[in-house]
């Protein structure tokens, strides 16, 4: 097939800040052929008849209705991750455009992530690599201890597939596992990694020493863990957010680790991203913050792209899409 043959997918970039990555064009262009933004906004005219599909890499392009307005052609967009919260669905499904997340390429990475994190705040290890490297080190002191891991109870907010690939390796550490979701998993399922439900996220949140947060930004999510869900929390206990950084409150947050209500926090998302400089989270030393770094490995990010080509040719074939996503 000719490359002028191939349907028009609208990028943002081609490497740069929020371009796809140049790893992945060679696959994209065996598929379709590339429009970077840069290229279809200086030749608008002809270009826009071309795009049918745009694929959305770190939220570039921005999707609005002047956008919309202006591809006729487009049947799918294709997100590169699970959260939609950049996207208004409602407007994007009213001018007949189909959408696709993708789920499966960034649980397993993602559940690595909030691990890991939980891990280092427990243990203390930004700390400790500071401690260790500092021109000034003669002594590590006698009380710089960390938490236990294994035993301890994890309180996972948000059961779905990340949410249950964190607790099949928090079973690993012998944890004991609590969770709160909007619907019950099958007895089975919880039976594997023995994991307890909560039907009240007050039950999960005074018991656990370890807060997960795993749910998508909705309105209903938006300060999920606010003030009052802090101090419902052990003193002891650390809240590790790997959602949406709106999900949590950051100004009670701030409160809440200067003052003892919690021990720590450990953050790979946040509001805005990147924080500003003289935020006050980024001046505590019971907090680690990580980059968004939930999905970034070579592995992952190459199923991303796999999973929206797979998504978006089944899209313009008029075959059902793997991981489409519908307005609620």
């Amino acid at each position: 097939m000719e490359r002028e043959e191939l349907p028009g997918l609208l990028v943002n970039e081609i490497g740069g800040v929020h371009g796809i990555l140049h790893d992945h064009v060679e696959f994209l262009k065996k598929h379709f052929c590339l429009i970077p933004m840069k290229e279809f906004l200086e030749n608008k005219e002809n270009m826009s008849k071309k795009v049918q599909a745009v694929y959305l890499w770190w939220h570039k392009p921005v999707i609005d209705q002047d956008l919309l307005q202006s591809l006729p052609n487009l049947k799918v967009i294709a997100n590169s991750g699970v959260g939609m919260d950049h996207l208004d669905l409602k407007l994007v499904a009213s001018f007949g455009v189909k959408m696709a997340n993708a789920p499966r390429a960034v649980s397993n990475s993602t559940a690595d992530a909030g691990m890991a994190l939980l891990l280092a705040s427990a243990r203390r290890l930004v700390e400790g690599y500071q401690l260790a490297v500092s021109s000034d080190m003669e002594y590590y002191e006698a009380n710089f201890l960390g938490v236990e891991v294994t035993g301890a109870t994890l309180g996972i907010i948000g059961m779905g597939s990340i949410g249950y690939k964190i607790a099949l390796r928090a079973k690993v550490f012998e944890m004991k596992i609590l969770y709160h979701n909007r619907k019950r998993r099958k007895e089975q399922e919880e039976q594997a990694v023995g994991a307890i439900y909560c039907e009240k996220i007050d039950d999960l949140l005074c018991q656990a020493d370890f807060v997960m947060v795993v749910v998508s930004l909705t309105p209903q999510t938006h300060k999920l863990i606010g003030k009052r869900e802090m101090e419902l929390m052990k003193p002891t206990a650390t809240l590790i957010n790997i959602s949406r950084g709106a999900v949590v409150d950051q100004e009670a947050l701030v409160i809440a680790l200067c003052t003892g209500v919690i021990r720590a926090a450990a953050l790979d998302v946040t509001y805005p991203e990147p924080l500003p400089r003289d935020h006050p989270l980024l001046k505590l030393k019971n907090v680690i913050i990580t980059p968004h770094l939930g999905i970034k490995t070579d592995k992952t990010t190459r199923m991303i792209t796999e999973e929206a080509v797979e998504n978006i040719l089944a899209a313009l074939s008029g075959l059902p899409m793997p991981s489409e996503v519908l307005p609620s």
